[in-house]
């Protein structure tokens, strides 16, 4: 593992941990900043910001390298992500990582997180099936995704999908419009957007989605070398 790199399943020390309680008590907005990821995970874990920590079976902060250059963006945790705890490691992340090994990007060379930090869903049977965050949600979780911003400091933060274009631009971002072009965001890093791989999985037709697929390495490639 690269230095730098947080290992999944890292124990949160007692500090972090308190310092946790402390930023996302009562969903207070008026917190202290958290001064490490450790402080993030943790918060991330005891978030009460919006009410989707009620349904999910725990809270999943962003993983990878300390200081990456490059930061990818989804949407929310789904099924999988939930239970483990850990960010695209179901369908959408093996799609991800062959997206990436096809651009020449290292996975533990990019940190990697989500808009919503909670999986949201309806109960069919006896599965749990995905439903797209709401607005407001995105709002409420963007607190975290800042933090984890701020204190990586990417030079690129590549949104993957309409949703988490949201979160990184702040406004409605539609991928087709916009991929392929950066644009500046606040913290002097650079912005893209490119589709979601749970998108790519939806598409039927297996020429649209290898011509998909070709577009979204395209797009990471983009991410990295205007991250090198």
């Amino acid at each position: 593992m690269r230095v730098g790199a947080q290992p999944l399943g890292r124990p949160i020390d007692a500090h972090a941990a308190r310092a946790a309680m402390r930023s996302a008590r009562d969903g207070a907005w008026n917190c202290d900043l958290p001064a490490s990821l450790e402080e993030v995970a943790a918060g991330v874990g005891v978030c009460r910001r919006c009410e989707l920590w009620r349904q999910a079976r725990q809270g999943v902060p962003g993983r990878g390298l300390a200081r990456a250059a490059l930061m990818l963006v989804g949407e929310q945790p789904g099924d999988a992500e939930d239970l483990a705890g850990a960010p695209f490691v179901g369908a959408s992340g093996r799609v991800l990582d062959a997206g990436l090994r096809r651009a020449g990007v290292p996975r533990d060379g990019v940190f990697v997180t989500n808009a919503v930090k909670h999986f949201r869903h309806l109960r069919r049977g006896g599965r749990r099936a995905y439903r797209t965050p709401a607005a407001g949600e995105v709002a409420a979780c963007r607190w975290w995704l800042e933090a984890e911003r701020r204190l990586v400091r990417p030079k690129v933060v590549m949104a993957l999908g309409s949703t988490a274009a949201l979160a990184v631009f702040g406004k409605a971002t539609p991928v087709a419009d916009n991929r392929g072009r950066a644009a500046a965001l606040a913290d002097h890093a650079q912005g893209l957007v490119t589709f979601h791989p749970g998108y790519l999985l939806s598409l039927s037709d297996e020429t649209a989605k290898r011509e998909a697929f070709g577009l979204f390495v395209t797009d990471l490639k983009l991410a990295w070398s205007l991250a090198g």
